[in-house]
């Protein structure tokens, strides 16, 4: 940590230097939290009111044809009935879903990055485990994992989908980002401690709720790389650009700003600090410690602030629409679409867009294809037309030309293939 602190040791160093991440851990605090949303809540899931199958510990998932795993911590006393947050915990390059759930040597104060402690019982937390110890998102793996993860999960157990939460460190933080930019209508806000663009921005033109954590004296991934992330958020989410203040190096000390003229919902929050790379870094020193850091309750305060009403999610017997490129070659490309209900059952969906540059689709799987020129139709299959409320289904194309991935529109309730003629 560049001298600046030892808990976070250096553990590993990525091709170019840019990705070496900390394996220790601290212990933190004790801190009051907030509840579950109440019965009855915006947006709840399938799995309210079901005897859950799912136990917290470690899960297996089939995803992408690859068997990956990860760590599901269910609130203590958790109530069926209750929707609860959704909070997804990304470990740094070379850590591992279990540094991330166990909180490391410090133990449960810092699970999580000390948001389990600080949600008393109020949210359900998931801990992935990355490729070879990174999230390097191939072809988009990562992000269709997380997609993956959130369909087990909420078709088990009791979601408010209005408060799924991302955060991370360092090539976590670069993951909780590439979210921001792909499942900005998934996710009601991200967290990125000392991140930079390593896992993919697909899309990155919605606004969501967005807060940066970074040292002025990262020298692993600069705070430069930090601010870049958090001014795409600044304009998508209508904020007045500012250079806002950041503490002077030798001050020992850390400065959060919100910025002014965000649109409602959609704040972003810009947290500097005199210190290296880390996630738990302690006012006065240039040590990192979660018993004593600032960072963990900086975070709950900013995912806590939204109301179960507060979501950007569909309406009940809406659905919304994401393209994300998976695959691209000279003179084509490939992309995956996942339509999202949502809180109520989608029985048929209309997807459609219009194509930016001229491209064209060569093949299409999973679903209807109609329109010709520049705009395009999707309708469903007849056997993928109905979506259980917070589910998705995907279909997935080739075409012609430079990738894009334009704004889509969803429209819920359209006929199924099964209800028309051929």
């Amino acid at each position: 940590m560049s001298g600046r602190g030892s808990l976070f040791t250096t553990f590993a160093v990525a091709a170019a230097a840019l990705l070496v991440l900390a394996t220790g851990r601290a212990a933190m605090s004790s801190d009051s939290g907030t509840a579950a949303v109440p019965v009855g809540a915006l947006a709840t899931t399938a799995g309210c009111g079901k005897t859950p199958t799912l136990r917290s510990g470690t899960q297996s998932i089939q995803t992408s044809g690859k068997n990956r795993s990860f760590i599901l911590r269910l609130p203590d006393n958790y109530q069926n009935n209750t929707p609860y947050r959704l909070i997804f915990g990304f470990h740094w390059r070379g850590g591992t879903a279990t540094d991330v759930d166990s909180g490391g040597t410090s133990g449960y104060p810092w699970s999580f990055y000390g948001l389990r402690q600080l949600s008393n019982n109020g949210a359900i937390f998931v801990a992935p485990q990355g490729f070879n110890n990174g999230w390097a998102n191939t072809n988009g793996e990562d992000v269709t994992f997380v997609d993956d993860m959130i369909r087990l999960v909420e078709s088990d157990l009791c979601v408010d989908t209005s408060q799924r939460f991302a955060t991370g460190f360092s090539y976590g933080g670069g993951m909780s980002f590439s979210l921001a930019c792909s499942r900005a209508t998934v996710f009601r806000a991200v967290a990125v401690f000392s991140g930079a663009q390593l896992s993919g921005c697909s899309g990155g033109t919605q606004p969501i709720a967005y807060m940066g954590l970074h040292g002025i004296g990262d020298t692993v991934l600069n705070i430069s790389q930090g601010r870049s992330l958090r001014d795409r958020f600044v304009r998508n989410n209508g904020c007045t650009a500012q250079n806002p203040p950041e503490p002077s190096s030798g001050s020992r000390s850390h400065i959060v700003t919100t910025y002014s003229g965000c649109r409602d919902g959609y704040p972003v929050v810009w947290a500097a600090y005199d210190n290296g790379h880390t996630p738990a870094p302690v006012d006065g020193t240039y040590t990192d410690s979660g018993v004593s850091t600032w960072t963990k309750a900086e975070v709950w305060k900013f995912f806590s602030q939204f109301g179960s009403t507060s979501s950007p999610s569909p309406q009940p017997g809406g659905c919304t629409a994401t393209m994300e490129t998976v695959n691209s070659w000279s003179g084509g490309f490939q992309s995956t679409v996942t339509v999202r209900a949502g809180s109520s059952p989608v029985n048929g969906w209309t997807v459609g867009w219009t194509w930016p540059g001229g491209q064209t689709i060569s093949s299409l799987w999973n679903g209807i294809r109609s329109g010709s020129g520049a705009g395009v139709t999707v309708r469903n299959e007849a056997y993928n037309g109905s979506i259980a409320p917070g589910g998705t289904t995907t279909f997935g194309f080739t075409a012609n030309g430079t990738a894009a991935t334009p704004t889509l529109s969803c429209d819920a309730g359209a006929s199924t293939a099964a209800d028309r003629p051929a």
